[in-house]
């Protein structure tokens, strides 16, 4: 291992281990940060949570979209949620933009990142039931 000046620099296993975990962590941290950029996120500080100083790659509202939609594919593997409760899930996200929008009630990151599951669990629902019925009826023909 080099270090900025070209000399060798010798470490021991634990100090080589603990320079590949920063390392890897790094990558990671920048891998993520690079999907958030392309999200479409706004990734605002103060609307975005953080951790050991750390911003997360997205905003509370679009971590809870991401959550809800992979329970959404979760819970769809097991049992049908009905499109209603989806488009209600989906409309409480939708209110609560709405409200925070509209200035007639702030909203915090926890209310944003709890409709942001439930919107992104509607939606995800919403689409995986159009896509078990386009596979259902090419299954009929």
């Amino acid at each position: 291992m080099r270090n900025g000046k070209g000399k060798n620099q010798n470490h021991n296993k634990n100090e080589s281990g603990t320079y590949m975990s920063k390392l890897r962590s790094s990558m990671v941290l920048n891998f993520l940060d690079e999907l958030g950029e392309c999200s479409g996120c706004h990734r605002m500080p103060e609307r975005s949570f953080f951790y050991k100083g750390w911003q997360f790659p997205v905003c509370a509202r679009c971590t809870g979209v991401c959550l809800g939609q992979f329970t959404a594919i979760a819970v769809n593997i097991f049992c049908r949620i009905p499109v209603k409760i989806s488009l209600f899930l989906l409309a409480v996200m939708g209110v609560d933009w709405g409200i925070q929008e509209l200035k007639i009630k702030p909203s915090t990151n926890i209310r944003r990142f709890i409709t942001g599951m439930f919107g992104g669990f509607g939606l995800f629902s919403i689409y995986l039931t159009v896509i078990k019925w386009i596979f259902k009826k090419g299954a009929a023909k």
